[in-house]
């Protein structure tokens, strides 16, 4: 691997689970309890249109590692739903990390990995705790010996949330009132570690002038929100204003979307409920606010704050009641595939604001940069300091998002330009929404005749940068759909050529 003689920065990228940007109010939300992230973005540089590459865990945050495209790397669901798929990365997967220990930076990594089973973060060169999972391990042995060194009472929750199931049984477990302090919370105890280890890596630092890579990867806010008085309370539910696109009715949707619904018992649970389940995970976001401000203020105490880059994003959104869902899945609405992404660089300017169709996958070539190292390995991912640094450059106008299933294989692909947003559903009606007339996506105008050429353009452009890509979701689509001429057989089988050249 080639490496630049430039000296790597120190890097701190704190991540959370299952984050709309809109519990920030850096990103309009008035009634947010973000004043740590709001700094954030105040001093560096807010992206309005930063996406995940694909709304769930494991293959998005693999995607973060290895700077590849889930189709590419191949790890496609999460472990707990895992219905066939890869469960870890390829033996000779290449990772940031892996390239960053190469470069002589200590790497640590405190909170949710995820990313496959068999392999921990540890095999990739990460320091650090070892927490399984996809939600608080509460149950973990470090946590229990924090809150015994502590002296802080153990896990106990009441008030719980849920849906009724067609059997009269509970639903899935969605919020629930946590009988402990902030200071016994799994998110506090995550802090404090993250915090030792940022001791620990100042100490080299100073000694040895080793840099560090630390990754703070809070399991929250991702339901089941459970809480403490203090955010469990903190917004009035009174206050909440529902999202728009409550008022779905799935006309014209797919109907995995109306199944989806049933399935999180969103109907079985009053209106109230929904606008308190708001208010949860608003606090949920407030508490974990809190916690980074914790570590934000030991940077400072140790003098790392001028020599370190400072990353916050997460690795998809939730939908917390908007179009009548819950948690993520099988519909690529902006709920669950914009998200928000905060980055401040040393000696960039602050305050600024960009609108550049942005990837959670171009982390990994930023963090290779601010390291010194070639991002060329990370061929889906492009670095974000340009950007950052306020340069005008040439940019893609569109992104493509993928889906691979989540509680059943459900595989999609979607393109997002300026206006409209083309969603490819094979074995269901596709969507199309208006976003300028239409920003909750309540109205598929996918077949709508006054769209046809909206229609037949995009889908050329998706069919098009699947084959650039190598995403062989193209294929079929060519037999199912007017993609326009073709210069390729698309049986792929090499025997007739010269019936498609132009």
């Amino acid at each position: 691997m080639t490496q630049s003689g430039t000296p790597g920065k120190n890097i701190l990228f704190l991540m959370t689970d299952q984050h709309r940007a809109d519990t920030l109010g850096a990103y309009g939300n008035p009634l947010a309890h973000t004043p740590v992230l709001d700094e954030l973005a105040a001093t560096g540089t807010r992206f309005d249109r930063w996406y995940t590459p694909t709304a769930i865990c494991t293959p998005a945050r693999a995607s973060l590692l290895t700077g590849q495209a889930p189709f590419r790397h191949k790890l496609l669901a999460n472990h707990e739903r895992n219905v066939g798929y890869l469960e870890d990365l390829a033996e000779d997967q290449f990772t940031f990390s892996h390239a960053l220990r190469e470069k002589g930076y200590n790497c640590g990594l405190i909170g949710k990995w995820h990313v496959g089973t068999r392999r921990t973060a540890a095999d990739y060169g990460f320091d650090g705790p070892e927490l399984p999972g996809w939600h608080n391990p509460v149950d973990h042995p470090d946590y229990l010996a924090h809150l015994d060194e502590h002296g802080l009472p153990p896990y106990r929750i009441s008030d719980r949330i849920r849906g009724t199931l067609p059997n009269g049984g509970p639903g899935n477990l969605l919020a629930a009132r946590l009988h402990q302090p902030v200071e016994a919370t799994f998110e506090h105890y995550l802090a404090t570690r993250a915090i030792e280890k940022l001791e620990q890596y100042a100490a080299d630092s100073r000694e040895r002038e080793q840099p560090f890579f630390l990754a703070l990867h809070f399991f929250g806010p991702h339901l089941p929100y459970i809480l403490p008085d203090e955010y469990f309370d903190l917004v009035d539910p009174a206050d909440v204003e529902l999202p728009r696109s409550i008022a779905e009715t799935f006309h014209g949707k797919p109907p995995v979307q109306r199944n989806y619904s049933a399935h999180w018992t969103f109907d079985t649970m009053p209106i109230e409920t929904t606008r308190k389940l708001i208010a949860v995970y608003w606090g949920y976001v407030a508490l974990i606010d809190r916690q980074i401000g914790r570590v934000m203020e030991a940077m400072e105490r140790l003098g790392l704050t001028d020599d370190t880059a400072v990353f916050f994003t997460c690795d998809h959104g939730e939908f917390t009641g908007s179009h009548r869902l819950h948690d993520k899945g099988p519909a690529m609405y902006e709920d669950i595939y914009r998200t928000p992404g905060l980055l401040r660089v040393p000696g960039a300017p602050g305050g600024v604001v960009r609108n550049e169709f942005v990837s959670l996958l171009d982390c990994t070539a930023t963090i290779l940069e601010l390291a010194g190292v070639d991002p060329e390995p990370a061929v889906d991912s492009r670095s974000l300091l340009p950007l950052v640094r306020g340069e005008e450059t040439d940019w893609a106008e569109d992104i493509v998002c993928e889906f691979h299933g989540h509680h059943f294989p459900y595989p999609q692909r979607m393109l997002r330009e300026d206006r409209y947003k083309l969603v490819v559903n094979p074995d269901s009606v596709n969507e199309l929404y208006d976003l300028r007339i239409d920003p909750d996506e309540l109205q598929n105008v996918h077949d709508h005749p006054e769209m046809a050429g909206v229609r037949s353009r995009m889908t050329r452009r998706l069919y098009d940068l699947l084959r650039e890509r190598g995403d062989n979701f193209y294929h079929w689509m060519t037999s199912m759909y007017d993609v326009g001429e073709v210069g390729h057989d698309p049986t792929l089988s090499g025997l007739d050529e010269s019936t498609y050249r132009p």
